[in-house]
């Protein structure tokens, strides 16, 4: 058995720290490109979401590479993550490739299943996989710290570029090393070189968005066409809800650790949304809602075209803009979204945004 895992932000480091750690082989996907997404898109369904299309094309180019496993997660409600695994198992199966995808549903819904799936990839004793389980929650919670503060602190940096530098020397470091004590070195190391790298005067134009989403658009930066760089590029400070680590904590250990996440957002919607629509869908709006009142400059909604749940949401958005007086704007992708379009509607929005701040100021005094 040679496994993989598709791409979905930080999770290849996650996934190959945990997978080989209780004894299994390895072959991650090349990074995302336009050939991925073509190769995805060629054998999907048309009306099928994005992060389909480019888990198919993962899939056949790790394929490709040696591996004959997957590894997908299941879902509960009426979101179509659910049905993805078999659908692609089966896309699979009719293009000829013996790949076999095993579905990790969702543990507090499927026990049984879980388990049992975790006693077939488990090849080591359990002292071991507890230390795999720790050391690839540990690299992915340190991640997604230095990630969380390079979106605040990119606008700043001196030398453009200084923060993806850090991150991916960060990120290398990270993926090299077996010790919870130097995992936590790096984290502290690198967040004082990216507080180093980031001295610049804070400008009087610096506004502050925040993203919300499906999971998979937000975190995946070939979907949302790497999003966060050009507003952070466009003077923009960065904050979201939404990250692997969080998604790990709720999901996988029932919300035990006190971190940032989506958990209590359903808390926040209750008065726009008070019930579950799959998905992040309720979390989205109780997201918007939390970030409105923490007083955000303006929030951006990021989702797959199609994807039911965030449709429910966008059209509950308009309702908390009005009411917290906050500009949003909502962003669907598929295969068919360009760049250079993105940038067009990022730059109107932010524009908008400092124009409205200019107009507070002057009406204040």
């Amino acid at each position: 058995m040679i496994l993989t895992v598709p791409h979905m932000g930080p999770i290849t480091m996650t996934a190959q720290t945990l997978l080989e750690g209780i004894g299994q082989r390895v072959i991650l996907p090349p990074p995302c490109t336009k050939k991925t997404l073509s190769l995805g898109s060629q054998y999907s369904p048309e009306f099928a979401c994005l992060p389909l299309k480019i888990n198919i094309g993962n899939l056949i180019e790790a394929y490709e590479l040696g591996a004959d496993t997957a590894l997908m997660v299941g879902g509960i409600g009426p979101c179509r993550i659910g049905y993805y695994g078999y659908v692609q198992q089966d896309i699979l199966n009719e293009i000829g490739i013996d790949m076999e995808i095993i579905i990790l549903e969702p543990p507090f819904s499927h026990p049984k299943d879980f388990w049992l799936k975790i006693q077939r990839l488990r090849k080591v004793s359990w002292k071991k996989t507890l230390k795999a389980i720790y050391l690839a929650w540990l690299k992915t919670r340190m991640l997604d710290l230095l990630e969380a503060r390079a979106l605040i602190l990119r606008p700043l940096e001196l030398n453009r570029g200084a923060m993806d530098y850090l991150l991916d020397s960060a990120k290398n470091e990270l993926k090299l090393t077996g010790r919870p004590d130097l995992i936590k070195q790096i984290k502290k190391i690198y967040l004082k070189r990216m507080s180093e790298a980031a001295s610049k005067p804070t400008p009087p134009s610096l506004i502050k968005i925040a993203i919300v989403g499906e999971i998979y658009t937000v975190l995946e930066p070939f979907a949302n066409q790497n999003i966060e760089h050009h507003l952070n590029y466009l003077g923009v400070q960065i904050v979201r809800c939404l990250y692997l680590s969080s998604w790990v904590n709720e999901h996988l250990l029932g919300g035990l650790l006190k971190i940032e996440g989506t958990k209590n957002t359903a808390d926040f919607a209750k008065p726009f949304l008070n019930s579950f629509v799959g998905g992040h869908g309720r979390e989205t709006v109780g997201s918007t809602v939390q970030f409105a009142s923490a007083g955000v400059d303006g929030i951006i909604q990021v989702a797959p075209l199609t994807c039911m749940p965030e449709i429910v949401a966008h059209s509950i958005l308009p309702k908390v803009s009005n009411e917290y007086q906050v500009p949003i704007l909502t962003l669907y992708v598929d295969e068919q979204t360009g760049e250079a379009g993105l940038i067009t509607r990022l730059e109107a929005f932010v524009d908008m945004i400092r124009q409205k701040k200019r107009r507070m100021i002057v009406n204040n005094g």
